[in-house]
């Protein structure tokens, strides 16, 4: 180890990606700020939210973006989303041609199965940890995990069957890595990550995967104010997988569709796509749902629904779903289901019982490093603001004022 860190201070080699993350962590420094900056981190290609030509070239900028993100490459963090790339990625995609077959490669590693299995495991395992404690808990450990492990297998041999798998899977851990990535508010990289994780379930020939991404997709324009795009993307989805969609995933696309126009104030509009998914959502047969959707049940389009009446004003409506919503299973959704529930209960006029429910998500996120949750309780304070000021509220206030993430919101208050 001394004559690694010698040769690095002389300047004869540079940490790597195993190190620099290391190396940033310990001096809390950026790769920027250390001079750690690999090759090709200064490029703005990496700031371009393109979506690849080829399967090459997707196993390209993955890599790229992997590497980038686990160095801290600053500029890439701190990018904004780009609206067009969500109308470019959604059409090219629906017009595609047949599935590009990733090429059978001569040189690198023999990949086959059992490593595509091993990446599926290790995935299931970080999405449970988001699931759980939020995207800021292990992202950085995902990340690393895919540059390290994963991008010499994307770069070795394997056949056209192993290829296609290797492609879905390494597609739908792309996937978490953008959900992780938005859940924490990088939303310009978390949009990175969908692209290219579109652009692998294309190649992967995994349609239904494909329309599951440009819903990630609608759901972070939505959140973004982004709507009208936001609906499109939701469209889109049902369109491009139409003849393999199974109910979960109608039900989904439709629920995305509902949230966003539930911000543009469509009410007839929101209640039909609700109607829509709650329709598609009863004729589901688990046995042929992809693994992945399983989520979805009803207690997850309940929490959509209050979304979508809280939205519209519609606070009894919202209350009614938002206490449906709570799985008891999912930290994370139940969270946010509470939050709208305070958020009902609030524009009904009932301050008690909105400070009491926000009580109730304020102890089951205590473990959440989620800067999504941070934004929920930051809307409800400043909705809480605007109400006559009141006992109750100085109470609740005084009451919460120690929690982690009533602190977390403090601070993006003052910002």
């Amino acid at each position: 180890m001394k004559r690694r860190i010698a040769s690095w201070e002389n300047g004869h080699s540079a940490p790597d990606d195993f190190y620099g993350p290391l190396l940033c962590e310990a001096y809390d420094l950026s790769a920027a700020e250390l001079g750690l900056n690999h090759e090709g981190e200064g490029d703005t290609g990496l700031l371009d939210a393109g979506y690849p030509e080829s399967p090459e070239g997707a196993i390209e900028a993955v890599g790229q973006l992997w590497r980038a993100d686990l160095n801290r490459y600053e500029p890439l963090l701190q990018a904004e989303p780009s609206e067009p790339a969500w109308s470019e990625a959604s059409l090219r995609w629906l017009v595609a041609p047949e599935p590009a077959v990733p090429r059978q490669r001569q040189h690198g590693m023999r990949v086959g199965l059992g490593d595509v299995g091993a990446i599926k495991t290790t995935a299931d395992m970080f999405a449970e940890l988001d699931d759980r404690f939020g995207g800021d808990h292990a992202r950085h450990a995902a990340i690393q995990y895919l540059s390290t492990e994963v991008t010499p297998l994307l770069r070795g041999q394997y056949t056209e069957q192993v290829g296609r798998a290797l492609f879905s899977t390494v597609a739908e851990a792309t996937l978490l890595a953008g959900w992780m990535s938005y859940d924490a508010c990088r939303h310009g990289l978390a949009q990175r990550y969908f692209l290219q994780a579109l652009r692998l379930a294309q190649d992967a020939n995994d349609r239904r995967l494909a329309g599951s991404i440009l819903s990630a997709m609608s759901h972070q324009a939505t959140f973004l104010g982004r709507y009208t795009q936001a609906a499109t993307l939701a469209r889109a989805a049902l369109m491009g997988i139409s003849p393999v969609a199974t109910p979960t995933l109608r039900a989904q696309f439709h629920a995305m569709e509902a949230r966003a126009l539930a911000r543009t104030g469509d009410i007839r509009a929101c209640e039909a796509a609700l109607s829509a998914a709650t329709k598609a959502l009863e004729s589901r047969n688990n046995d042929d749902e992809p693994e992945w959707i399983s989520y979805f049940d009803e207690a997850e389009l309940a929490a959509e629904a209050a979304h979508c009446f809280r939205d519209v004003n519609s606070a009894r409506q919202a209350v009614a779903h938002a206490e449906n919503a709570m799985s008891g299973n999912h930290v994370r959704s139940d969270f946010f289901a509470t939050m709208v529930l305070a958020d009902a209960h609030l524009r009904a006029g009932d301050v008690e019982e909105a400070c009491r429910v926000v009580l109730d998500a304020l102890d089951l996120g205590e473990q959440l490093k989620s800067a999504r949750c941070v934004n929920y309780l930051v809307e409800f304070r400043q909705n809480l603001a605007a109400t006559s000021e009141s006992v109750t509220s100085r109470n609740f206030v005084e009451q919460v004022r120690e929690h982690r993430l009533w602190l977390a919101s403090e601070a993006q208050l003052v910002l």
